[in-house]
């Protein structure tokens, strides 16, 4: 008797169908950058997501990358928690220069982040991204969020296992600058 190798089934990734017009995007989250547009039909195919899976990291049928889209704006066949979370990659510009004189200062629970400003052409000109890692009601928790200005304050707690800190970048319309970790206090 010849020995055939069984064929073991492997999960299949979830499919996903758009509900509504939306934006896919470069990262988890409405701060990052617009990829890809998303119309009410389309289907995609679901490789992963952030932590608490309000963001999915998908590819879509008629894109040959991925992009991260919120769940709340998919109908997804299959189980999202047992998808990896994904950290990916964003696009890359070398076009401006990070920013530079970045500082942070502690008033309690208070944190503002400042830097001097990038210099910009005003089509190019997306202002800024902070990804951080703060403590807030006795849990650690990572926000980005994009700011047109060259300050930001952040509500960062005692109590959290772990330290906060963040990396800001220079956001233009094709990508964004290499991270600058910001010196939190």
């Amino acid at each position: 008797a010849t020995n055939t190798p069984e064929m073991t089934a492997t999960p299949e990734n979830p499919q996903a169908s758009v509900l509504e017009q939306a934006n896919c995007r470069y990262g988890p989250g409405s701060a990052y950058l617009y990829s890809h547009g998303l119309y009410s039909g389309d289907r995609a195919r679901v490789d992963g997501r952030n932590g608490s899976g309000s963001w999915l990291w998908i590819q879509p049928e008629n894109l040959d990358r991925h992009c991260w889209a919120a769940a709340s704006v998919l109908e997804v066949s299959g189980e999202v928690k047992s998808l990896p979370v994904v950290q990916s990659r964003l696009p890359q510009s070398t076009l401006y220069g990070p920013p530079s004189s970045v500082s942070a200062e502690r008033d309690g629970d208070r944190v503002l982040v400042t830097w001097e400003r990038v210099w910009m052409t005003e089509d190019d000109d997306r202002g800024y991204l902070i990804e951080a890692s703060v403590c807030q009601n006795g849990a650690r928790i990572g926000v980005a969020v994009q700011t047109y200005e060259n300050s930001y304050e952040f509500t960062d707690e005692e109590g959290c296992a772990g330290s906060s800190g963040g990396r800001l970048y220079t956001v233009e319309k094709h990508g964004y600058t290499a991270p600058v970790d910001i010196p939190w206090p």
